[in-house]
């Protein structure tokens, strides 16, 4: 049986969404001892620069990822998560959220995770996206670590 993946532009504050954000969360916490809500409530789902999918595999909810802006020209990846690791979900998703974000006029994008959490940093280097300084609220914390990308334009 063949399984279709499909990205989709999402409101994060639909029911059915809402489902995969709470279990991102729960992951998180089960994971590290913090959810990430927090980083997550200033949402303006009528701006389009703020950019928000769902990745479903034969209509079912199977990942999510978001970006919202940091500046005009750099934007902040968030909420990245996949319910199945190994299958390219999150590829699938950052590989979308990057072109929507050139098509809105983003040059750079940002993202932080947490400096323990192996497996988003082999993902985020694989995707080629670099190490950098700690930006905005994630300054001296050292339990973060962020990444960038510059994006470009000429794709």
């Amino acid at each position: 049986m063949i399984q279709t993946l499909s990205i989709k532009i999402a409101n994060p504050d639909d029911e059915n969404v809402i489902v995969i954000i709470e279990e991102l969360s729960a992951n998180l916490y089960r994971r590290f001892g913090s959810d990430g809500r927090n980083s997550f409530n200033d949402w303006k789902q009528n701006n389009p620069k703020y950019i928000f999918v769902i990745a479903e595999i034969d209509n079912k909810i199977v990942g999510c990822g978001a970006i919202r802006p940091i500046t005009e020209k750099v934007g902040e990846v968030k909420r990245m998560f996949s319910k199945y690791p190994g299958k390219k979900i999150g590829q699938t998703i950052l590989s979308y959220l990057e072109n929507k974000g050139r098509e809105v006029g983003y040059e750079e994008l940002v993202l932080e995770t947490r400096i323990q959490n192996e497996e988003a940093k082999r993902f985020y280097l694989k995707s080629n996206y670099k190490t950098i300084a700690n930006y905005g609220k994630y300054v001296d914390r050292p339990e973060a670590i962020c990444f960038g990308k510059f994006l470009n334009q000429n794709l």
